[in-house]
């Protein structure tokens, strides 16, 4: 098969370091069709981000020729496993899609906790609660919250997907979290996955050893997710570590071929957490793109 992608190529403002505006500026010097912004706090807060600032953002980055691929609205934590603080999490999961689609995007990204095994479990039920709540939310509006994949095997994920009222609830498909975390093929997810796909990270990694993805992603009970803490175990290499594009397990040209195979058009969008000079690692991460796009 003749492999020549279409696909827009994406970056995650945050992954530069330097703040939202300066972080725009610089996915347009990178060659990047759209960018991918984190929502939760700050200056991106839902909050705190009034209507008039709204506008003034949005024409900013049209007058910059970029989309948002997707804002990130992960709320950390426990995801949706504690039932208790879930409305809450709800609450602010709706104002942080609200701000997407006023920006001209239809998709924000999470991660929502570790399914459990156990359908049974109250953990299962608070988290599937959750989602259908705000899978109907989306829906409503056109729009998707996108699970990132990870933290369990791509076929568990289907199940529990499966379960749902509605596809409001969709996936944000991470190749190198499944290599890194659950040892999980990223073909086989992608195929396993296809009616979900919204959006896809693009992002290598390598797993040195087995680790619990507790140990990564928290559950409750065991302890809360930190992106902090992610950070440092990519970057220490203890268990996995996450590496510039081409250096890790994750096999592009595979990958990239199932995308294309289920039909995937959306979003190619590089994420960069770890290393000293994101900006060179992401200008070389849009070069190894291009050179699929023919």
């Amino acid at each position: 098969m003749n492999l020549t992608l279409n696909n827009k190529i994406g970056v995650i403002v945050d992954s530069f370091g330097i703040g939202v505006i300066e972080g725009l500026k610089k996915a347009t010097e990178v060659g990047a069709d759209g960018v991918q912004i984190y929502a939760v706090s700050g200056e991106m807060d839902p909050a705190t981000l009034t209507a008039a600032k709204r506008r003034e953002l949005r024409s900013y980055i049209d007058g910059l020729g970029l989309e948002i691929s997707a804002l990130c609205g992960d709320l950390a934590g426990h995801g949706f496993q504690d039932a208790e603080v879930n409305p809450d999490k709800i609450e602010k999961s709706k104002r942080i899609l609200d701000l997407a689609v006023e920006l001209g995007s239809s998709i924000v990204t999470t991660h929502i906790g570790i399914v459990p095994n156990d359908k049974n479990d109250r953990i299962y039920d608070s988290m599937q609660r959750a989602c259908d709540e705000l899978g109907i939310y989306a829906k409503s509006m056109n729009a998707y919250y996108a699970i990132e994949t990870g933290p369990e095997p791509a076929a568990h994920l289907k199940d529990f997907l499966d379960t749902l009222h509605t596809n409001g609830v969709s996936v944000n498909f991470d190749p190198a979290n499944m290599v890194m975390v659950t040892g999980d093929d990223p073909v086989e997810g992608v195929k396993t996955l296809k009616d979900y796909i919204v959006h896809t990270h693009v992002k290598d990694g390598k797993r040195l050893r087995t680790v619990d993805p507790r140990d990564v992603y928290g559950y409750l009970g065991y302890g809360a997710m930190d992106h902090a803490k992610i950070a440092e175990m990519a970057a220490s290499g203890a268990a996995f570590e996450e590496v510039p594009l081409g250096e890790g397990k994750v096999d592009f040209k595979a990958y990239f071929a199932a995308l294309q195979e289920i039909g995937y058009n959306g979003y190619l969008t590089i994420e960069r957490e770890v290393g000293t000079n994101p900006e060179e690692d992401i200008r070389k991460a849009v070069s190894f793109i291009q050179a699929y796009r023919g």
